[in-house]
């Protein structure tokens, strides 16, 4: 083949090609716009659906709101009940302490006394012992003095 063949050859393909091709550029028109409508009617339903979900959303999120604040009052209430009660058991202890502390100062009385008695006592058998000590010399002075009167007069006698 030539090269004037081949040129007509190919002025007769692009001839064909350029005949079809305003059909198949507003087939690919049309095409194009169905899809775009087709992607205008998803983003319009993606949007309503993600609105959708903004809303339950946002309705979770009041609904969570909500709790905490019942929650926080909860726990406001209970720090509250056990603030109470920390002052009620603090005011137990000071008492149980204010009742140990008298007793402790009773007991300290009571020792005191007890000490002053024992003492009393020590004084008092001191006293004794002493005057038992005076009576045993006493007698022992008497005895000695009898012996000191026989071994007299055993001397004279002789």
């Amino acid at each position: 083949m030539t090269t004037e063949e081949r040129l007509y050859k190919l002025e007769g393909i692009v001839e064909g090609v350029m005949a079809t091709l305003p059909d198949r550029v507003s087939s690919l028109e049309h095409r194009m716009d169905l899809l775009r409508q087709e992607v205008r009617e998803e983003m319009a339903r993606l949007e309503a659906k993600i609105e959708g979900l903004r809303q339950e959303v946002k309705a979770e999120i009041a609904d969570l709101r909500q709790e905490m604040v019942g929650l926080r009052q909860e726990v406001k209430a209970e720090i509250t009940d056990l603030r109470q009660e920390m002052t009620g058991l603090r005011q137990e202890v000071k008492a149980e302490i204010a009742d140990l502390r008298q007793e402790m100062t009773g007991l300290r009385q009571e020792v005191k006394a007890e000490i002053a008695d024992l003492r009393q006592v020590m004084a008092g058998l001191r006293q004794e012992v002493k005057a038992e000590i005076n009576t045993a010399l006493n007698r022992l002075m008497l005895y000695f003095t009898a012996l000191a009167a026989g071994l007299a007069l055993l001397t004279l006698l002789r």
